[in-house]
């Protein structure tokens, strides 16, 4: 559904709602200062009955006991492996816990968590088409219709999360996002008033901008200190579930085999890669591309998951087509991310003193 379809300048996205309007930097600064909204088309499933928030705590990665109505959290469903298969962003209301995740994702969440759910009393239900998502930022208006809001985390690190990027200088805390969840009157009605519009790009833009990770970022062999979302999504002390085993022993004592980085794209030959491109240091393979846009004020943006030993301040280049294209690293998860257990040091074999 694109309710804003109708306004002027609409240029749909490949998933319905508006990738921008004809001016995405313009619209940025209106949809970060709090003027826009963005209808986002996210997919909301929801769990009902009394055993929801046990039943959701004891298989994904956050802790949900306990959840008090009208707080915003984020949850990962992960294999047995630890890699991350769904991100759910989680609101309950006193009777229904949402969950708002990427449309593609809304389908096959729903149907591997009612593959759960036993005898418990619970029910699941992808309720994608009777609502509408529609994001802003700190200083706008509140939404009228709102079924639900869900208030994006990220700005801090979460009770029983880790942060690994460095906090004094995280972007994060300028990112204010929340979601209102409409019905589709609700949605139609706010698109007829002059409430500005922004598009997806703009909305995207600032997601790279404060380092926040999605499951665009994902791929198959994702575990989440890859992307710095044990800060959002995971609790280091709660009980078990699947795929708990690998969160702890990489954060305790080893290190994630990739990392995420920023990078700072060069835009003289005005070619943005795409995500999907590789990213290659001196010729050979270092990483992927997961995101990129044009901010507002940095310029060519994007996300990168690369090598987890690679120099932090080597210069990157993308090819796209036969245009080399340069990029800058910033640094989000550091090389010696993990290992957070005081574990003393064994000596080497061979290095004790022989008399």
């Amino acid at each position: 559904m694109a309710v804003f379809s109708a306004r002027a300048g609409f240029v749909a996205s490949d998933g319905g709602p508006a990738a921008h309007f004809g001016n995405p930097l313009g619209e940025q600064r209106l949809l970060a200062g709090g003027s826009a909204v963005v209808e986002l088309g996210l997919g909301v499933v929801t769990v009902t009955g009394p055993d929801r928030l046990s039943w959701l705590n004891s298989i994904t990665s956050q802790l949900l006991l306990g959840l008090a109505p009208g707080v915003s959290t984020e949850t990962l469903v992960l294999d047995q492996s630890g890699r991350v298969e769904h991100a759910a962003r989680v609101v309950d209301d006193g009777a229904t816990t949402w969950l708002l995740t990427e449309a593609a994702d809304a389908e096959p969440l729903a149907a591997w968590l009612s593959s759960m759910r036993f005898m418990l009393r619970v029910e699941v239900a992808d309720v994608s088409a009777s609502f509408v998502t529609v994001g802003s930022f700190a200083g706008s208006a509140p939404v009228d219709g709102t079924v639900v809001e869900w208030v994006d985390p990220w700005s801090t690190v979460t009770p029983g999360g880790w942060g690994y990027a460095d906090q004094e200088a995280h972007p994060g805390s300028e990112w204010t996002l929340r979601i209102a969840v409409l019905e589709s009157t609700a949605a139609v009605a706010l698109a007829a008033t002059d409430r500005p519009a922004a598009g997806l790009l703009a909305v995207e833009a600032l997601r790279i901008a404060a380092w926040r990770p999605s499951l665009a970022d994902v791929d198959e062999r994702t575990i989440p200190h890859e992307l710095d979302w044990l800060r959002s999504a995971v609790h280091l002390s709660k009980g078990c579930y699947r795929g708990q085993e690998t969160v702890a022993k990489v954060h305790n004592l080893g290190h994630p085999p990739r990392r995420v980085v920023m990078l700072h794209l060069d835009g003289s030959d005005a070619v943005l890669p795409a995500p999907g491109t590789t990213v290659t240091l001196d010729g050979k393979d270092v990483g992927r591309l997961t995101a990129s846009a044009v901010h507002h004020e940095l310029g060519p943006v994007g996300l990168a998951v690369v090598k987890r030993s690679l120099d932090p301040a080597a210069v990157l280049t993308l090819t796209v087509d036969d245009v080399v294209v340069t990029a800058a690293q910033e640094t989000i998860v550091p090389p010696g991310a993990g290992a957070t257990a005081d574990v003393p040091r064994l000596p080497r074999l061979g290095a004790v003193r022989r008399s």
